[in-house]
């Protein structure tokens, strides 16, 4: 049973579908009030439906993340309506799936304002509301991307690179002024969601996460813990935990295995359809949900997830294993 905090006024950017739909249904069991921030009406209508069903209350604030004033705007009704924002999930993102030789200068630049200054602008927005009461946290949504690179998305890898870059400084910010307010990154490994659906590409057949692949619901679980523990950085999944150790420790075998297999592993066998939408530049019509076509290949939890979120308890009950053990070896002896 979810614990339940109706005093909760959480902020969720591209909460219309994927990742963001399945965080705010994990809060929404909590009794949280949220604002659901994304570009797409009808997805945003029917999660605002989810998160009510399930407990919550939400705020429907149709938004492009890449424009600062709708950012502070949709912020400022979000207190308007709920009061305090307590947390603030950044989350929106789009890409492109292309050779770098093939995307123009207009669409890199696309990906870049919505998927890294969407998190600049989100962070603005929440940090002039937390500063001044001394508390709230900040939740960027990242990637094993964020750390190693991989071929057919320069713009996105680039952007997730750049959030890094900035949680960093800012949390060293933050740090140096001795403030409460918390910001952390969640870094995820490869998810079935849509975007895959709709997603700009050049490559002949139809995009796909790269496996191991986990459902949403995992991310999701993930952010929420992230968001009431104060964690600098968490990682989700198996798959990224070794792809950031081996980035470490071999960074140049991991740039030759990704140049033979990274073009082949993002693609299914299935060639692309040239009808289909893209949300590039608009939002795709209709509600779509937190999960995209890889049921079937995707993972349902995460053992890594559950080992780093318990590390605390496990270490103590590591100490009192070893307490027990020495307490017995001592009345052998005796």
């Amino acid at each position: 049973m979810e614990k339940v905090d109706a005093s909760q006024v959480v902020v969720i950017t591209g909460a219309s579908a994927g990742v963001g739909r399945a965080v705010a249904r994990a809060f929404a069991k909590r009794g949280a009030r949220m604002g659901l921030l994304a570009r797409g009406l009808d997805g945003l209508e029917a999660a605002c439906r989810e998160v009510e069903e399930l407990g919550g209350t939400a705020l429907v604030l149709p938004t492009d993340v890449a424009d600062a004033e709708a950012v502070e705007a949709a912020a400022q009704a979000v207190e308007e309506a709920f009061g305090p924002i307590n947390i603030w999930v950044n989350n929106a993102m789009t890409s492109v799936f292309a050779p770098f030789k093939e995307i123009s200068a207009e669409d890199f630049r696309r990906v870049t304002e919505v998927t890294y200054l969407g998190y600049v602008y989100g962070t603005m927005a929440a940090l002039r509301r937390m500063l001044p009461r001394d508390q709230g946290s900040i939740v960027q949504v990242g990637s094993a991307l964020a750390y190693r690179a991989i071929p057919l998305q320069s713009a996105y890898c680039g952007a997730k690179h750049a959030i890094q870059g900035f949680t960093e400084s800012v949390r060293t910010e933050l740090l140096h002024d001795g403030s409460n307010v918390h910001i952390t990154m969640v870094q995820m490994p490869a998810l079935n969601t849509p975007q895959f659906g709709w997603v700009k590409t050049t490559l002949p057949n139809h995009p796909q996460p790269v496996p191991p692949v986990y459902q949403p619901e995992v991310a999701a679980e993930a952010v929420v813990w992230a968001a009431h523990n104060r964690r600098r950085e968490l990682n989700v999944g198996g798959s990224t935990a070794i792809t950031l150790l081996g980035n470490k420790l071999a960074p140049g075998l991991a740039d030759r295995y990704l140049a033979r297999n990274g073009y082949e592993g993002q693609q299914t066998d299935q060639p692309l359809d040239p009808e289909r939408p893209v949300n590039l530049w608009q939002p795709v019509s209709g509600d779509h949900g937190a999960h995209g076509i890889f049921d079937d290949k995707a993972k349902t939890s995460s053992a890594q997830l559950w080992l780093t979120t318990h590390r605390g308890w496990l270490a103590l009950a590591g100490l009192g294993a070893a307490a027990s053990g020495a307490l017995l070896r001592l009345r052998r002896r005796r």
